[in-house]
């Protein structure tokens, strides 16, 4: 069911309008102002081929629109149609499609591609941090929003490592932790691998002389030659996939392929070398470089001075595997933002190798994440690492379950902490502008009064409790919704009609942010309509009617919540 669809072919053919009904349906928006209707219609784009004004052109539509079924009445306000839908018909509609397949409500696309989301990337040897979990969550949230929506979509990361990060953990651990193994315990791991990163840096940073036993390193670890070198690197790789497992498995987050660096570096180096046998490379200082100043984009280095190859080379490499390898329609790169000049780069580069699909490649940026004194930096340290802040908001979230539920068993306490806990975390990722940076602040996501996740969580387990108290299934047929006449129940069942144009707007933009802004309207609006409409012990039409508008309400919560990657639990 589209309502929005139908209403656009019966405006097309009541009001002979010189458009297609999807182009109708794409003009129609949402008055800002309830009272002025439930559709508005700008006549604008119909005034070249009348030859009237929008204002005339609107005028004259009301004067001729024939009244019944969906449309209960239309008014023209300016250059506006403002269209007023029958009630009945909207309330019993919506929540029948609903009800009929809740998993499938909002799916499906007449044109759908094959499309590649490249998200989380986050180097081994070093920590996942809370800008890793902002664009782990973004990208999550889009590959289920793009799949629901009809795409055939494929899930990749893409990790380093190799390269001078991982030459300096490897001098770092060689020089002052030899032979210390890994600690156990969970997030123990992950903060001792990232310990000893910023430790390098910092070692480094005041003895700037071992620069070159670092680079000598990066040197060996890319001939591979050196056998105990290569165990220790396979070693504290596996320690890192390992910890990013584990953390994955909590996001539940999935990949449909992981790529690491080390699998391009020697299609890379190929690539430098047809590059500059082609000119569109050339050396420089014994470097390989590609000259993007006319183009403002400055100079971007493939192969450093000694041959090895840098993230560039090796992302050449990587865009040709996706394209040829997976056969995709489109690439999407859910990088941040401060990665955008590199991108420009990658996109340019392979325009100029007249690569086929350079224009099927888009960088989703993303903003960073800040801690309220400044900006995070893994080579200091003055970062906020996924372990830590996850431990803050976990005991947050269970001193307050337990304030409501002292008699929940430790099981259904440290699943629900779970579901909540991650939810807190992934909604502030979701919820806010990618383009603008967050300033994360532990108390407010943990705010379960505020435009958090676990809000919207509250609300889908409140119908919940409401059905369960009503005592028996609500039934469909013959449902009177005649009776549900309060603008409370009308104003629920528009915001349930909204979350199919919430999925094509993610769709088009590629903003999971707008599924996330949707859930939150939907519950403010539910809470409205629990707290001004009693559901049990009414009429048992009445009764039956309304059970049936939080089923919906409900479902749509649960699977709102679903594709943005996050658990609805039944009880809070």
């Amino acid at each position: 069911m589209d309502l929005r669809a139908e209403l656009a072919e019966t405006l097309r053919k009541r009001l002979a309008l010189p458009e297609t009904a999807e182009r109708i349906a794409a003009l129609l928006e949402t008055p800002p102002d309830e009272t002025l209707g439930d559709y508005a219609l700008p006549c604008f784009s119909f005034a070249k081929a009348l030859r009237k004004a929008p204002a005339v052109i609107a005028q004259e539509l009301a004067g001729s629109m024939e009244k019944g079924g969906l449309v209960a009445d239309v008014k023209a306000v300016g250059p506006y149609l403002n269209i007023f839908l029958d009630r009945e018909q909207v309330i019993g509609r919506t929540i029948s499609a609903i009800l009929k397949e809740p998993a499938s409500y909002g799916a499906g696309l007449k044109k759908a591609e094959k499309v590649m989301i490249e998200y989380s990337q986050p180097n081994t040897h070093k920590a996942f941090h809370v800008g890793h979990l902002r664009g782990t969550s973004i990208g999550e949230a889009l590959a289920r929003i793009l799949r629901h929506a009809g795409h055939e979509v494929v899930q990749a990361n893409y990790s380093g490592d190799t390269g001078m990060h991982v030459a300096k953990w490897l001098w770092c651990y060689m020089n002052f932790h030899k032979d210390e193994q890994p600690p156990e315990g969970e997030g123990a791991l992950g903060k001792w691998l990232a310990a000893i990163y910023v430790e390098a840096v910092q070692r480094l940073n005041e003895e700037p002389e071992h620069d070159d036993e670092v680079r000598k390193l990066n040197l060996l670890l890319d001939e591979g030659k050196d056998k105990q070198l290569m165990t220790l690197w396979r070693d504290s790789r596996q320690w890192s996939i390992d910890e990013l497992n584990a953390i994955y498995a909590d996001l539940q987050a999935h990949f449909d392929v992981w790529w690491f660096e080390r699998e391009m570096e020697t299609r890379a180096k190929e690539l430098a070398r047809e590059l500059l046998s082609k000119g569109i490379a050339k050396e420089s200082d014994g470097a390989i470089i590609v000259d993007l100043e006319q183009e403002n984009l400055g100079v971007w280095v493939l192969l450093r001075q000694d041959g090895t190859p840098l993230y560039s080379a090796k992302d050449l490499a990587l865009a040709e595997k996706k394209f040829t390898e997976y056969k995709i329609d489109r690439s999407i790169y859910v990088i941040g933002k401060a990665q955008s000049l590199h991108m420009q780069q990658l996109f340019k580069t392979l325009g100029l190798m007249r690569f086929a699909q350079a224009e099927k490649c888009f960088h989703l940026s993303y903003e960073e994440v800040r801690l309220p004194e400044g900006k995070m930096s893994s080579r200091t340290g003055q970062n906020i690492l996924y372990t830590d802040v996850k431990e803050d908001v976990f005991a947050y979230t269970e001193t307050e379950i337990r304030k409501r539920h002292d008699n929940w068993d430790e099981m259904e306490i440290a699943a629900v902490v779970q579901a909540v806990g991650i939810c807190a975390l992934k909604f502030e990722m979701l919820y806010r502008d990618h383009n603008k940076p967050i300033v994360f602040d532990v108390a407010k996501v943990c705010d379960f009064e505020g435009d958090t996740g676990p809000y919207i969580q509250y609300t889908h387990a409140r119908c919940n409790s409401i059905l369960t108290k009503l005592g028996k299934r609500p039934v469909m047929q013959g449902a009177a919704f005649h009776t549900l006449t309060s603008d409370h129940e009308f104003r629920l069942a528009k915001a349930l009609l909204r979350f199919p144009d919430a999925i094509a707007v993610v769709s088009r933009e590629l903003s999971p942010g707008a599924l996330a802004q949707y859930a939150l309207s939907l519950a403010k609006t539910f809470n409205s309509f629990y707290h001004a409409c009693k559901v049990i012990g009414e009429s048992p039409q009445v009764e039956n009617a309304r059970a049936l508008l939080v089923d919906a309400t409900r479902n749509v919560l649960a699977l709102s919540l679903t594709l943005l990657g996050i658990e609805a639990p039944r009880r809070m």
